[in-house]
């Protein structure tokens, strides 16, 4: 394990000489403009720490910020219930009349992207992970990415069920015309991922993403509180859950290409630093579907009772749960039989092959 030690050393040694580079491009400006004396001064002194003091506390809220997650549960949509639901959404409920089932799906949806935005930050916007580390993408270091990374997995699940929302399942048959609300949170939610305050292109002041994406909460809020009314449908017919089912497999299906090449052409183990966000965006991604899927259990409960797919669809879930356990401290990008230096990509990947088959067979089933 000597070359495990001589690692170590080799990055506080660099840690500290980036330390020390920071300090001299801070106070260079101040140099450059004062002579000997004022290099000494009181002024001079203030000024440097002063700066130095609000560049500690900016990466001490960015580490805070990337390393503390709230609301990290991948069993979170059972606490809501669905498996106890008799009535399909959009359908009135019997002993409330003037009442019908809202949508899971979208209950989901929303507190999915709630917990994104709202109760955590949006890490890929925010002004230190655009700068990097020293101008370095932090996606290309094995540093504070994973959170983002993550947040975008789970995004990319919100922004295709948006889609199939707003196109399919919120109009009849795709007749009738598209719920305003449903196609203003799908305007919303494919907004960029990355937009600050301020950008060079264009050049100006913007409106950061974490304002869209609140804002897509809300139409989709309103869209189930209109549905609960029965002023709003939802078309639970089968066709529509083969073009959801269709969608995501199709998504697993690329990331567990991007897993695969990564996995094939940097095997690197411990140091491949852009295994970490290649894994976190996949687990992001299934820990949304796993909880979409719950809720679609629900919405499409006659489907699913009259089609039997129970058995089929509880598999499915059950290796999504299995994929969501493996969480470890650090990825590796190994080779498959090692030891020390596992492949966490294959390990993810397999999973996500696994759930695709599912899908697959579910979407075969259907469309007997």
């Amino acid at each position: 394990m000597n070359w495990l030690s001589a690692f170590f050393r080799r990055l506080v040694a660099a840690l500290r000489r980036s330390a020390e580079l920071a300090y001299i491009a801070v106070s260079w400006p101040f140099r450059a403009r004062h002579s000997e004396a004022g290099k000494k001064s009181l002024i001079f002194r203030l000024a440097v720490s002063a700066v130095v003091l609000v560049l500690i506390a900016a990466y001490g809220q960015f580490l805070w910020r990337t390393q503390v997650w709230y609301g990290f549960d991948p069993e979170f949509a059972k606490s809501y219930g669905f498996a106890d639901r008799k009535v399909a959404a959009g359908q009135q409920i019997a002993d409330k009349p003037g009442s019908c089932q809202n949508s899971a799906i979208v209950t989901t949806v929303a507190d999915l992207t709630d917990m994104n935005v709202n109760q955590n930050i949006w890490v890929s916007s925010t002004l230190l992970y655009k700068l990097g580390f020293f101008g370095l993408d932090w996606d290309d270091t094995p540093f504070f990415d994973n959170k983002a990374s993550f947040q975008r997995g789970v995004n990319q699940v919100a922004r295709r069920v948006a889609i199939e929302l707003a196109d399919n399942l919120g109009r009849v048959r795709g007749t009738s015309g598209i719920n305003s609300d449903l196609q203003d949170a799908r305007g919303n939610i494919q907004f960029d991922e990355f937009t600050w305050y301020f950008g060079a292109n264009p050049f100006g002041f913007k409106t950061p993403t974490p304002s869209y994406y609140r804002a897509a909460i809300r139409s989709w809020r309103r869209f189930n509180s209109d549905l609960e009314t029965c002023k709003a449908v939802f078309d639970a017919r089968a066709d529509n859950l083969v073009q959801l089912m269709d969608r995501a497999a199709n998504d697993l299906g690329n990331t567990s290409d991007i897993l695969r090449r990564r996995s094939e052409d940097h095997n690197a183990g411990w140091f491949d630093t852009r295994a970490d966000d290649r894994f976190w965006f996949a687990y992001g991604q299934l820990y949304a579907q796993y909880a979409l899927f719950q809720a679609a259990r629900a919405d499409f409960g006659d489907v699913i009772r009259e089609r039997n797919l129970t058995a089929i669809w509880t598999e499915m879930e059950k290796q999504m749960e299995a994929a969501l356990r493996i969480q470890p401290a650090i990825i590796s990008n190994g080779s498959e039989d090692g030891i020390i230096m596992p492949n966490h990509l294959s390990t993810m990947g397999f999973y996500i092959l696994r759930v695709r088959s599912n899908m697959v067979e579910l979407r075969s089933v259907l469309e007997r």
